[in-house]
């Protein structure tokens, strides 16, 4: 099966709201969470610009574990309540980071990333992981992002079952 996503265009609104269809469409009548997170992952990587990393950290047992992602070679386990996504986690909200090195706790997983924006999956009341994003620009993420990814992932969310 092939799949062709027309490049993104206009605001950063209507961008995300094409990426959200063409998410939508990618997913289809898929169940598997991995496999959607490994398309979302690709799809995100691809169509946004700035990036140097997208990706999952999933919650295994009290910690979060590397999941489905595109970009160099991340990080495997991050402790909650420890750098960005360890605090998306713990406090159950999006974290948006105009500028890394300013966070307290921060992990450099990439020396390369500058900001980072991470949003806290939350399934039937539980964190089951946090969706990632790295860029090397300062500043690079804001409220327009954050509500296309937040809308992306209770998309993943909504069409996926874990196992």
């Amino acid at each position: 099966m092939s799949f062709f996503a027309p490049a993104l265009e206009g605001t950063k609104h209507d961008q995300y709201a094409q990426l959200n269809q063409q998410l939508a469409a990618l997913i289809g009548n898929e169940r598997d969470f991995i496999a959607n997170a490994a398309n979302m992952a690709a799809l995100i990587f691809h169509k946004l610009d700035g990036l140097n990393w997208a990706g999952f950290y999933l919650m295994r047992s009290g910690e979060l574990v590397l999941g489905p992602f595109q970009g160099k070679p991340a990080c495997i386990r991050i402790p909650l309540g420890r750098g960005v996504c360890g605090t998306a986690a713990a406090s159950r909200q999006t974290q948006l980071v105009p500028d890394v090195h300013a966070f307290p706790g921060h992990i450099a997983c990439d020396a390369d990333s500058r900001s980072e924006i991470v949003i806290p999956l939350i399934l039937d009341g539980d964190v089951i992981g946090v969706l990632d994003l790295d860029s090397p620009r300062p500043g690079r993420f804001d409220e327009a992002d954050r509500a296309g990814l937040e809308a992306a992932a209770g998309l993943l969310l909504k069409s996926s079952r874990m196992f």
